[in-house]
């Protein structure tokens, strides 16, 4: 956990948000009150909270104008309310936050900012399975079970059903209901009932464990001559960077003779993330520039410790946002790697995620970023080098087949096979 200090670093703390989902480092705020404030506000706690969120966003917030609000008179505002619940806490603070204008500066719940924790740390406590409800069936329905994992152990397979949950009934919940009930603390038991083809119904008890999420998966194809790594990242978890190296590491072990690097669909994460990664595909050159409302800046560089130099290809789409943009964006302005496919989403905010005092949470845009030539992605986001766009027909097919991605049925895995086979193009080197 990290204390933000007086001067904060953006670089310390920050994540990018994306299209899709939200991740965050997370730090314990501490509240500076002074004693007579502290006094009245003894009696109604959620006013403490109220005051926490208010102060957070006074001294972070990217705009020092707040929107053209009258910041103090918010804080009056607020404080001069009788809170009954922190409910009514709640929504005073969130439509005291609707004022800024930021979809990206948001309150979260309890609820909402331990499941921003799970997705942040890139591990859960529960016995790793990936759950779908079947739309012919309507049943849940196992899509994997991830490697290592209690439920792999167990022989849990893909298209295994989930009927009950410690002997309740899984008929009516949806997957995110099934997987509450299925995650727990590491160590206890959990019974499933599972339906699977062929077979009559079964009990299986498992005991849950800590399970590493895979944000990282590779493998070696052969197109033509050519062995090619390709590396699919889909959250820049706490653990994208381990895994990323291991990928790049096996890989090359194999001998491969260029990369494609898929980033599509991926919504952003850990800033830090991002920067380790880059700095695995750049041997030198600036990374990202992020600016706060001060106009107070950093640069974040590669460091020579580049896992390899082989030619690399990057997947992105209109869902490629935040972290995805900026190793994109590294790649691309420092003539390293060859950008491929659709328009992506355009978030250049950086954003910190505070814990308050009761559980729940708050993201704060702190900052702005641009690309290392300068620049400003802000709602429209990286142009590809060689732009192709999926038809709808197309983008469905992949959608509802993941496991063509990165195959012959693939349009833009295949047009960036086609530009690798360019040696001229795919090893322009680096400024």
């Amino acid at each position: 956990m990290h204390q933000p200090s007086r001067r904060f670093s953006p670089l310390k703390i920050a994540l990018f948000s994306g299209a899709i989902a939200t991740t965050a480092t997370l730090s314990v705020y501490a509240p500076v009150w002074s004693n007579s404030l502290r006094t009245s506000l003894q009696d109604n706690n959620p006013k403490i909270l109220v005051d926490e969120v208010w102060q957070l966003v006074n001294s972070e917030y990217v705009d020092g104008t707040f929107n053209k609000t009258n910041w103090q008179a918010v804080r009056q505002d607020l404080l001069s309310r009788n809170y009954t619940s922190r409910e009514q806490a709640y929504a005073a603070v969130k439509q005291a936050l609707e004022k800024l204008d930021d979809p990206y500066t948001r309150f979260l719940t309890p609820e909402a900012y331990a499941a921003l924790t799970d997705q942040t740390s890139g591990e859960l406590s529960g016995v790793g399975i990936r759950l779908e409800l079947n739309e012919k069936t309507n049943k849940l329905t196992v899509v994997e079970a991830i490697a290592s994992s209690p439920a792999l152990k167990a022989g849990i397979k893909s298209g295994d059903e989930i009927l009950a949950i410690d002997g309740k009934p899984t008929k009516g919940l949806d997957v995110q209901q099934a997987s509450s009930l299925i995650r727990g603390k590491a160590g206890t038991l959990i019974t499933l009932k599972i339906g699977r083809s062929g077979q009559k119904t079964f009990d299986l008890k498992l005991t849950r464990a800590t399970i590493e999420l895979p944000t990282v998966r590779y493998t070696l194809k052969q197109e033509g001559k050519r062995k090619v790594g390709y590396i699919s990242l889909r959250e820049f978890s706490s653990h994208a960077a381990e895994q990323m190296q291991r990928a790049i590491k096996d890989l090359d072990s194999q001998q491969v003779d260029a990369y494609v690097l898929d980033l599509r669909g991926n919504p952003g994460g850990l800033l830090n993330s991002s920067i380790e990664i880059a700095r695995m595909w750049l041997d030198s050159g600036a990374i990202v520039k992020t600016v706060d409302r001060n106009g107070a800046s950093e640069q974040p560089a590669a460091n020579r410790t580049a896992l390899t130099k082989l030619p690399v290809a990057v997947l992105v789409d209109g869902n490629s946002a935040s972290a995805s943009e900026i190793l994109a964006g590294a790649l691309q302005d420092n003539n390293r790697g060859i950008i491929v496919g659709s328009q992506t989403f355009g978030k250049a905010l950086v954003q910190s995620v505070h814990s308050l005092s009761d559980g729940s949470g708050i993201a704060v845009t702190i900052a702005h970023y641009y690309t290392p030539k300068g620049t400003d992605i802000s709602h429209k986001g990286i142009t590809p080098d060689i732009k192709i766009d999926l038809t709808e027909s197309q983008a469905q097919t992949l959608g509802s087949n993941p496991t063509l991605l990165g195959t012959k049925n693939d349009p833009q895995y295949t047009r960036a096979i086609a530009i690798l086979a360019n040696s001229s193009v795919a090893q322009s080197p680096q400024r």
